[in-house]
C-alpha cells in the first residue's frame, strides 16, 4: 500500500520490562505511571483519530477522550470484524457515539449494526483479510479517505502486531510480572538479520517510566534469509 494514501499510524502502549502488555490473568491497570498516561493524552491531541480493537473495548471499557491534556477527541475507531462491542460501551454512551467509527466485516450481524447505527456511531463495512478479520490496509485506506492522515494505536496485542508500521511509541514500565500477555505477537521472523529496528529513538523518563519513541526500519526484502 502507497504510504501516500493511507494516514501516519503510532504505536502507544505501556509495556513491563519483560515485555508484558498485562498478566496471565490479563491485569493491566495501571502498568504504566501517571506521567506516563498524561503523556498518551498528549498523543490522543496530536492524533486525528484513535483506533484499539474490539478485545480492548470488550475487557477494558476505555472512554478514549482526552482528559489529562488541552486538546479535542480524536475519532474513536473500533477494530470489530463481528461486531462484539457491548451497546452499554463508553465509546458508545451519548456524545461519544457520534465521533465513534465500528470497522467491522460482513459476519457482523445485521440487526446489531442497526442498534449502532441508532445510538449516533458510524458503522464501516470492509473487506476482509485472509484469516477473516477486517483487512487493516482497506481500513486505513478509507480514513485516508475521510481526511484522517494521523492515527494513534493504543491496543490490544493483536492489531498492535498487525500494524507494527512507521512510528513507535512504547512505554516501558519498571516493572516484572513474568508469563503474561506479550505486547508484540509473531512477525514471523525465524533470523535475527530480519529484526525490525528501532531508529531515530529517543528515551525520555516519564515519572519513574521510561517513554521510547523512535521510527520502525524495516530489512531490506532482497537480503538473503538463509
Amino acid at each position: 500500500m502507497d504510504v501516500r494514501s493511507r494516514p501516519v499510524v503510532t504505536l502507544s502502549y505501556a509495556q513491563t520490562l519483560d515485555g508484558r502488555l498485562a498478566t496471565s490473568t490479563g491485569s493491566s491497570q495501571w502498568i504504566s505511571a501517571p506521567e506516563s498516561l498524561r503523556f498518551s493524552h498528549e498523543l490522543r491531541v496530536e492524533h486525528e483519530a484513535i483506533m484499539v480493537g474490539a478485545g480492548t473495548v470488550c475487557k477494558d471499557d476505555p472512554s478514549l477522550t482526552v482528559r489529562l491534556a488541552a486538546g479535542s477527541d480524536p475519532l474513536r475507531v473500533i477494530v470489530d470484524s463481528t461486531l462484539r462491542t457491548p451497546l452499554t460501551s463508553a465509546v458508545l454512551m451519548e456524545e461519544a457515539a457520534p465521533g465513534t467509527v465500528l470497522a467491522v466485516t460482513d459476519r457482523a450481524p445485521a440487526g446489531k449494526r442497526a442498534e449502532i447505527r441508532a445510538l449516533g456511531a458510524t458503522i464501516s463495512c470492509l473487506p476482509t483479510d485472509a484469516e477473516g478479520r477486517v483487512d487493516l490496509v482497506a481500513l486505513l485506506a478509507a480514513l485516508h479517505e475521510q481526511g484522517i492522515e494521523s492515527v494513534l494505536v493504543e491496543g490490544g496485542a493483536g492489531l498492535i502486531t498487525s500494524l507494527l508500521r512507521e512510528r513507535l511509541a512504547v512505554c516501558v514500565a519498571p516493572k516484572i510480572i513474568g508469563a503474561g500477555i506479550e505486547a508484540v505477537g509473531d512477525l514471523g521472523i525465524r533470523q535475527l538479520t530480519r529484526s525490525l529496528v528501532v531508529t531515530d529513538s529517543l528515551v525520555t523518563p516519564h515519572g519513574v517510566d521510561l517513554i521510547l519513541e523512535g521510527r520502525i526500519e524495516y530489512p531490506d526484502d532482497t537480503a538473503d534469509e538463509d
